[in-house]
């Protein structure tokens, strides 16, 4: 799994932290997603996918 973002487009609504949060984090300043992990472990996959699902300006990009 890959992972990319879109930050630019980003609404910081949080919800990709909320659900997968050893992967995502928001910036302090702003709130705007940051990538920790563009390869997580397997045991992180599901969460990735429901991080972009959940993702209301769907920034958050998964290639399998």
């Amino acid at each position: 799994m890959q992972i990319t973002l879109d930050a630019d487009k980003c609404c910081a609504a949080g919800q990709c932290v909320l659900v997968a949060p050893e992967v995502f984090d928001q910036r302090e300043e702003d709130g705007v997603v940051e990538l920790l992990d563009a390869a997580p472990p397997a045991e992180q996959h599901d969460a990735v996918r429901e991080a972009a699902a959940l993702c209301p300006a769907a920034v958050i990009e998964v290639r399998e």
